[in-house]
């Protein structure tokens, strides 16, 4: 779903922190659910920045949301989370098994 057939993340890893607020939303909802409104509090960003950050999550897969009365609560994944850390694991033993092998040069 989220990793590539290649096996690397690189697209869901971007989706999760390639921005810096949008890291700090990921951070956020690894704590609790929360609404638009109380990520706008608690990052000072606008509402209309907040919304595009988790449109980009949802979309991604990593977000999903909870209707609540008036408000719209979003929570993170952690199946889809989980799914970027075995990705990224694997990378990392791929990298300690590669330590010492040198491509010759011609």
């Amino acid at each position: 779903m989220l990793i590539s057939a290649d096996g690397v993340a690189d697209e869901a890893v971007v989706k999760l922190f390639g921005d810096p607020l949008r890291a700090r939303i990921v951070r956020l909802l690894a704590g609790e659910q929360m609404c638009t409104c109380h990520l706008v509090e608690e990052t000072g960003a606008r509402q209309p920045t907040i919304s595009h950050h988790l449109r980009i999550l949802r979309e991604a897969g990593f977000v999903e949301t909870e209707p609540r009365g008036r408000f719209t609560y979003y929570r993170l994944r952690p199946d889809a989370v989980a799914e970027v850390a075995r990705a990224i694991g694997s990378l990392a033993a791929d990298a300690e098994r590669a330590r010492g092998s040198y491509r010759p040069c011609d």
